[in-house]
């Protein structure tokens, strides 16, 4: 699965180049986070007339169908397994496909009174794309609001030891095929919806500070060395 993640660029303007974005795409209240989290506002990218565009999303898919005024239903992840076919997906499997930027996501490792964060990364720092998916819904009578969810698959044999799901990690090649609002063609997709080659991340033991959602800064990252580690 994915429950937590991290996109910790500082330079909005190198960011948007990176991400293939028009100068100005970000708003400009972009910050770099070190611990993202369910039900925070982070952004999506989906194709608009053959370009990319970055919207503001809050992770935790929400269906358009739920009633307003209402504890709704949040999904965080969606199982690539029957994504084409389950209620809560299938339509945005089909018209709302996106990618979620990121460079490194956590998973937890060691017994329950002592869990120590795995920070799972490119060892360049680079950019990863998670396969994302996209509604929008009315909390309230004219209010909408637009949420999203990651897709997961199985493990790859660096994440095998630690859980036994990951999320989708497109490669550079794919994104375009992954966004392309015209592509209906479920076997192609699904064929991308495949565990990451072992050789793409690290992972590097970090901070227990992440285990807290209300922390978010730079250090969080640093190696840890604590004992049994």
């Amino acid at each position: 699965m994915c429950g937590r993640f991290t996109l910790t660029r500082g330079e909005r303007a190198e960011l948007e180049d990176e991400m293939g974005l028009p100068r100005g795409a970000l708003s400009p209240g972009y910050e770099p986070r070190y611990n993202i989290a369910p039900t925070d506002t982070h952004f999506v990218v989906r194709e608009k007339q053959e370009n990319r565009e970055a919207l503001p999303a809050k992770w935790g898919l929400i269906n358009h169908w739920q009633a307003e005024n209402q504890r709704p239903s949040i999904q965080i992840n969606a199982r690539c397994e029957g994504i084409e076919k389950r209620p809560a997906f299938r339509q945005a499997f089909l018209k709302g496909r996106c990618l979620v930027p990121a460079d490194g996501f956590f998973e937890w490792t060691g017994p329950k009174e002592a869990r120590q964060p795995l920070w799972f990364h490119r060892a360049d720092g680079g950019l990863i794309w998670f396969a994302g998916l996209y509604e929008s819904w009315k909390p309230q009578p004219e209010a909408w609001e637009r949420t999203f969810t990651i897709v997961t698959t199985t493990a790859n044999g660096l994440m095998e030891p630690v859980h036994d799901r990951m999320p989708v990690i497109l490669s550079e090649e794919d994104t375009d095929t992954w966004l392309n609002r015209d592509e209906k063609d479920v076997e192609k997709l699904k064929r991308l919806l495949v565990p990451a080659p072992d050789s793409l991340l690290i992972a590097t033991p970090v901070s227990p500070l992440v285990n807290s959602v209300k922390n978010d800064y730079p250090e969080l990252l640093e190696e840890w060395r604590g004992l049994g580690v």
